[in-house]
């Protein structure tokens, strides 16, 4: 489904029949009364459904800039003009606020959704009064995951929570995912994680554990890769970032208000 989308945009194809509208006919619809929320949502939704219609999108609200509404599915983000006819997929830039360009509702998806992940179930590395949490949807074997995690006394000095949650990158299958199940079977999870994040061997275990609910609810995100690093406001801050810019970017999203 979302590859059809996706071949839709590269083939430039219109969303909806209004794009075959003659242009007399559709400076008409220009000249018309703004169209409410509820009706440009609906718009796209139609839009949608006709392109593919078990096209189910997760989440549609106003885009960070004028003109568009935000459309998540499958975990991707795509843009979708409020008239309908035409859908991108990128990434816009904020440049004032030097980040990713989100919108509050954006915003508001992801952290409702990270908030379903029981804080119990995750394995937290937090100094006394911390002053930023950040989530972070790690695997054991990636290289930027391991170096991530040899920030972490540092990252606690710039007080600075790490909260790790499970995305074994090949997948549910993987021994990286048995592992994974192994460290949060541990009576130790902490020591666990670590002595695997050194290359050391993951000593079986397993348990009632949240490894493939952790790694479904990352898919939900949109998360292809490791480290994924969240803020507290939903804000997805990227890959590795070293411990002085990763404090510098929380640093400003508390200036900005979250935005």
């Amino acid at each position: 489904m979302f590859r059809f989308a996706i071949a839709a945009l590269l083939g430039a194809l219109s969303l909806t029949a209004c794009a075959q509208q003659p242009a007399a006919s559709k400076t008409a619809t220009a000249a018309a009364a703004p169209a409410t929320d509820a009706a440009v949502e609906k718009r796209v939704r139609d839009a949608l459904k006709e392109l593919d219609p078990n096209f189910k999108p997760d989440y549609i609200g106003a885009a960070p800039f004028a003109g568009f509404r935000e459309v998540i599915v499958s975990g991707q983000v795509l843009y979708v003009t409020d008239d309908g006819r035409y859908l991108l997929q990128t990434t816009p830039y904020d440049i004032a606020n030097k980040t990713q360009a989100t919108s509050p509702g954006l915003l508001a998806y992801r952290r409702g959704l990270l908030e379903t992940l029981p804080h119990s179930d995750r394995i937290v590395f937090a100094p006394p009064n911390a002053k930023h949490t950040i989530s972070v949807f790690t695997d054991i074997e990636c290289g930027y995951c391991r170096k991530l995690h040899q920030d972490i006394a540092e990252l606690n000095r710039n007080g600075i929570a790490v909260e790790y949650l499970a995305f074994p990158r090949m997948g549910l299958a993987s021994k990286d995912a048995t592992d994974m199940i192994s460290v949060w079977c541990a009576s130790d999870r902490k020591a666990a994680l670590t002595a695997a994040k050194t290359g050391q061997p993951v000593p079986a275990k397993n348990c009632t554990n949240p490894v493939a609910m952790q790694y479904n609810l990352g898919q939900q995100l949109g998360i292809n890769g490791t480290p994924a690093i969240f803020a507290a406001d939903g804000t997805q801050l990227g890959g590795y970032l070293p411990p002085a810019q990763l404090k510098a970017a929380l640093d400003r999203l508390e200036g900005s208000g979250s935005r």
